[in-house]
């Protein structure tokens, strides 16, 4: 049975760093396609960044780009989600999410595409 576990989020001010974690258990994340997604109170599931299988190769969204940066540690089967230059609109639950396969990036940004879900954790940003 496959387990992700994201961790790392809390409370930091505007202008803040936070490195989020996810862990695997059944499920080798070297071996798989990653991806960080955030939802916020009264909206919907949105894209946040993705990294790839084959290549490791990771891109983000408009919204987060230049700011966050994902990256793995396969010897700690993690993925982690690092948060810079944080601002109050980047409050939301964060989930990662998976899949042992490879795919070009427009799929990796559809939440519908992943095999894998963790319960998310909450980061909130003061202004």
């Amino acid at each position: 049975q496959v387990q992700l576990v994201e961790s790392g989020g809390g409370l930091v001010q505007a202008g803040g760093s936070l490195s989020l974690s996810c862990a695997a258990s059944g499920l080798t994340l070297g071996s798989a396609a990653v991806g960080w997604f955030r939802q916020a109170p009264g909206k919907e599931r949105e894209f946040v960044a993705a990294i790839r299988r084959d290549s490791g190769s990771f891109f983000a969204a408009g919204s987060v780009k230049g700011r966050f940066t994902i990256s793995r540690d396969n010897a700690k089967n993690a993925v982690y989600l690092q948060m810079n230059s944080l601002k109050p609109e980047d409050t939301a639950v964060y989930h990662c999410a998976a899949r042992s396969s490879d795919s070009d990036l427009a799929r990796l940004a559809l939440s519908e595409w992943y095999e894998y879900w963790g319960q998310g954790t909450q980061l909130t940003v003061s202004s």
